[in-house]
């Protein structure tokens, strides 16, 4: 998907990390929510959402390995 900010997601803080995947989690509900009511154009969209969902939790366990989590 494309950011609209320029860092990457490896760059963000922990709590910028945070921020978004809980974004991206609630943008996913919604997604799931209208795929059952009504028709999507792009089916596809959800295993990207559940692929970048995935790679947010990466990121967010590696800082906390790190100890960057305060």
């Amino acid at each position: 998907m494309a950011k609209s900010t320029k860092k990457t997601d490896k760059e963000l803080s922990y709590a910028e990390l945070v921020n978004q995947l809980t974004e991206q989690k609630k943008k996913y509900m919604d997604l799931r929510f209208q795929m059952i009511i009504s028709h999507v154009d792009n089916p596809m969209q959800k295993r990207t959402m559940r692929r970048e969902i995935a790679r947010l939790n990466t990121f967010i366990r590696q800082k906390e390995l790190a100890g960057e989590n305060k």
